[in-house]
């Protein structure tokens, strides 16, 4: 079996899955004091802010604050700060996208201070109990009780703060089993999580029920639900437009649509991989340090497994 090389993504995506601290990747983790929170304003009272670890969205007004994410729990003193130089209103809700830890870690922080956390419900069932990664071979210890969603709904829930109308939608076995994108309709924004990743293959948490077919059912979801202008926070990466989430998709579709044939004609993962099916892809998504094999490896892995439980 092809195992995927430790390059500085590997190591990003297990600090983000295991939580701060985790196992003998601590010592590689980043430097928390050099990480600088910013803002990008996109509308009146809407931002997406930028630190380590998973795009966070804020929304401002006399309600108090709705921040959509908060990173890792190192960061939260600095996010707190980034958000007091664009409110003087508390963060009254905090809203998750799903479990792992580079957009959970500042739960705790919020939590223990009055912030109303909500999450899709298989975010608190895998946070609250210990997680095994398949992909890295690893056990995630549950997170601490303050850290957890005190909030939680199966397919949708709407919040109607600060003059905005915010839909959150539950896309089920994406990314995670635990997705949730929010549509925040005056704004004409939408907050994808990592069910849609801007600028490199996407990380697909099998051991925790994501699957590639989940991944392009959610990015057609989006796809089918918002404008040609409206504007998207991914996961992780740059702002992104419509056209790049079409594109994402049809990426998505292609390679499955390849890797699912070479299966079909029982072909090894050896062969698949020689093969090459994200060639043409790979100027685009390759280059934020996600190897293509890794990637490739992980679509055959879903396509060839035994059919998944729901959950």
């Amino acid at each position: 079996m092809v195992q995927p090389a430790m390059t500085g993504m590997t190591r990003l995506l297990l600090t983000a899955i295991c939580g701060i601290g985790a196992v003998a990747f601590a010592q590689q983790a980043q430097d928390y004091a050099k990480v600088e929170v910013k803002a990008q304003q996109l509308a009146d009272h809407l931002y997406m802010l930028t630190g380590a670890g998973g795009n966070m969205a804020l929304l401002t007004g006399d309600d108090g604050a709705v921040l959509v994410d908060d990173q890792f729990a190192p960061l939260a003193p600095k996010i707190r700060a980034a958000i007091a130089l664009l409110t003087d209103r508390p963060v009254r809700v905090v809203i998750n996208t799903h479990w792992h830890a580079d957009h959970t870690g500042g739960n705790e922080a919020f939590g223990t201070t009055g912030s109303v956390i909500v999450a899709q419900r298989n975010t608190r069932e895998r946070m609250s109990t210990k997680q095994r990664v398949d992909l890295f071979n690893l056990e995630v210890p549950p997170a601490p009780a303050a850290a957890l969603p005190i909030v939680t709904f199966d397919q949708s829930v709407q919040l109607h703060l600060d003059g905005e109308d915010i839909s959150v939608e539950h896309l089920p076995h994406a990314h995670t089993d635990s997705d949730a994108v929010l549509y925040f309709a005056k704004a004409d924004v939408v907050h994808t999580g990592d069910v849609f990743v801007q600028g490199f293959y996407p990380f697909i948490d099998v051991g925790t029920g994501g699957s590639i077919d989940g991944v392009i059912a959610g990015s057609a979801a989006v796809l089918a639900r918002i404008g040609p202008t409206t504007r998207i926070i991914p996961g992780h990466g740059a702002l992104a437009t419509r056209q790049d989430l079409q594109d994402y998709h049809d990426m998505l579709v292609t390679v499955r649509a390849r890797v699912a044939t070479a299966i079909r004609k029982g072909r090894t993962l050896q062969q698949v991989l020689e093969s090459r099916p994200t060639a043409e892809f790979d100027a685009r998504y390759a280059r934020a340090g996600t190897r293509p094999d890794a990637w490739v490896q992980r679509v055959y892995t879903d396509l060839a497994r035994a059919p998944r439980k729901t959950r």
